[in-house]
């Protein structure tokens, strides 16, 4: 195995899992924070590639991949990740990390660098920013939480191919499959492949969403002005709109900025432009 599987003990007492890549200690760490219904595997190809020179650590949030899941479904919101986050660190005595987050783990990042912005050392934001546009909003309260199950691995790539044709118009067989198998798990009881995190997760957003409140992110966003940024959109998103990001651009001259081809949300940190990009930033934290 490539990694090895840990779990953390969350301020309420439920044991979350994360994965733990390289053993270089000379960088600080890179910290790996998935988007919204996403797991750590999500980023195994880009702790394969970064862990050659430092460790690299991927989460499961409470509720998804292989994290125990909360009895109480109101508990899945973002002040409650922060504490869980904010648990792994000090458990894990880590001071200092370079943070990548995709889409909820951005957002994670911009509150963290408003609340204890001294452990972000670096942050790459993917396809994320202070605003989430309503289509994409809409498009995820509409999908996250229901109960949908296929037989086979391939049933479930050709359905994930079928719904999210729009963000990967190029992408191959096989990549249907990767992402598909992040997607899903095996149900030893029901005998088919089901959604890889915790249904109640959409109670909790459709609450959440109807109480209306908007929380300010600008704010957070800026500061995050002198830590070393980057900032990746897909031009296909529906989530980080182009004004949204060429407004984070005015807002911070230093934040580096690529746009990707062929992509919505969210991009999957493998593609060559992202990586063009990545590799100096990422090297370039010490």
């Amino acid at each position: 195995m490539t990694f090895s599987e840990h779990f953390y003990t969350s301020p309420d007492g439920l044991n979350l899992y994360y994965r733990e890549y390289g053993t270089e200690e000379e960088a600080c760490p890179l910290v790996c924070l998935s988007g919204l219904t996403r797991n750590s595997g999500d980023f195994h190809d880009f702790a394969l590639r970064y862990s050659k020179t430092r460790k690299v650590y991927a989460l499961d949030y409470r509720g998804r991949g292989k994290s125990d899941y909360d009895a109480s479904y109101s508990n899945y919101n973002p002040q409650v990740y922060l504490g869980d986050i904010y648990a792994f660190l000090t458990q894990k005595n880590i001071s200092r990390a370079l943070f990548v987050g995709t889409s909820l783990g951005g957002l994670l990042i911009m509150a963290l660098a408003g609340l204890a912005k001294q452990f972000i050392a670096g942050a790459i934001l993917n396809d994320v920013g202070p605003e989430v546009d309503q289509s994409g909003g809409n498009r995820i309260l509409e999908y996250v939480g229901k109960d949908v199950r296929f037989p086979t691995p391939e049933a479930c790539a050709s359905q994930h191919r079928e719904s999210y044709i729009g963000a990967y118009p190029d992408l191959d067989a096989a990549g249907w499959q990767k992402v598909a198998g992040n997607t899903y798990t095996f149900d030893e009881t029901a005998r088919n492949y089901r959604l890889n995190y915790d249904l109640a997760l959409g109670k909790a957003l459709a609450e959440q969403f109807g109480k209306g409140e908007q929380v300010d992110l600008w704010p957070f966003f800026r500061a995050l002005d002198d830590i070393p940024l980057l900032a990746i959109r897909g031009a296909l998103s529906d989530v980080l709109s182009a004004e949204v990001f060429a407004r984070m651009q005015q807002e911070n001259p230093k934040m580096q900025a690529v746009l990707l081809e062929n992509r919505g949300h969210v991009p999957l940190l493998d593609e060559p432009a992202a990586l063009e990009k990545m590799d100096p930033f990422i090297a370039g934290i010490r």
